[in-house]
């Protein structure tokens, strides 16, 4: 179009033939040319320029600097979609990265830990001068360490495969009372020697599921709330099933925790009582969490500091 008002007035059109007409056609062609070159340009520039910011985004994130943020204030409200889910994925990317992170110093400080305490124990051994007494406190510091190792890495083992699990396989109908009765048997050398009263109100429940598995929710359970209770405490344990599912509730008078503890209990490697590190690895709740959360069921817990705690197990009737 501009190109032939051009060549109208380059060979004299308007001029050598008096055609008055034609003259208000070239100006609307060169006022159409400019205005289109204009609104290209402005149009070009608007949807270019989020572009490149995404662009450049992108090349920061494959360097691995997840600390990138895109404006969501564009007037298109397409572009400004786009912005707040590559928004919501770097800070996912984030997240995954400081637990990534996180996973490994805790790994290797868990690891670290006993196996140092066996290599000291082991070179106080060697000494030819100590006492029989000397001798099987050594030992036993060796044997709990040892064991302390294999409980991590058999947990580790366990949660490992459970992230990477969505079905739950191997299932066969069973009574779930029974088995958290088992559970207490299993646990007795724990709250025996507590001289702990146990309240026990357990329906006899068909639960379809994996026995294992399920095995490990109450085993953990239950072993919390023993080590958190004090001597001459009371832990309550109730089975009741419905209509609408089953619900499972283990509570204690023990120490409770704060608030800020609560958030993070189902955390991997997270320890709230730092005076008794030494008595877990901090993979029992999440690897309790996870097992719910495979068999479509849910956990709660309600705990105040030195009021107690209250966990309660919810699973979908088959």
């Amino acid at each position: 179009m501009a190109t032939l008002a051009f060549i109208f007035i380059r060979q004299g059109y308007i001029s050598s033939h008096g055609n008055k007409h034609l003259f208000p056609i070239v100006i609307i062609m060169l006022f159409s040319l400019v205005t289109g070159t204009i609104i290209t340009m402005f149009v070009g520039k608007r949807i270019l320029s989020p572009i490149t910011g995404f662009s450049n985004a992108a090349k920061e994130i494959a360097k691995g600097n997840f600390d990138i943020y895109l404006p969501e204030s564009h007037r298109v409200r397409e572009i400004n979609e786009v912005a707040h889910h590559f928004n919501i994925m770097v800070q996912e990317l984030r997240s995954i990265e400081t637990l990534r992170n996180d996973f490994v110093v805790n790994v290797s400080h868990e690891f670290k830990t006993p196996i140092a305490a066996i290599e000291g124990y082991a070179t106080l051994l060697q000494e030819k001068n100590i006492t029989e007494q000397e001798h099987n406190e050594y030992t036993k510091m060796i044997v709990d360490g040892a064991r302390q190792l294999s409980t991590l890495s058999g947990n580790i083992l366990k949660i490992s495969k459970l992230e990477n699990q969505e079905v739950i396989t191997e299932k066969k109908e069973y009574r779930l009372d029974e088995q958290i009765r088992q559970s207490l048997l299993l646990l007795e050398s724990l709250w025996s020697p507590k001289q702990l009263n146990l309240n026990i109100e357990l329906d006899n429940v068909l639960y379809y599921g994996n026995e294992e598995l399920m095995m490990q929710v109450w085993l953990n359970l239950l072993a919390n709330a023993i080590k958190f209770t004090d001597e001459e405490g009371e832990i309550s344990v109730s089975l009741r099933s419905d209509p609408n599912g089953i619900e499972a509730i283990i509570s204690d008078n023990g120490i409770g925790m704060t608030k800020s503890v609560r958030k993070h209990i189902f955390e991997k490697f997270y320890q709230g009582d730092n005076a008794r590190n030494s008595e877990g690895n901090g993979l029992g709740l999440p690897l309790v969490y996870r097992i719910i959360n495979l068999c479509g069921g849910s956990i709660e817990v309600i705990s105040e500091l030195d009021q107690g705690s209250t966990f309660t197990v919810k699973l979908p009737m088959e």
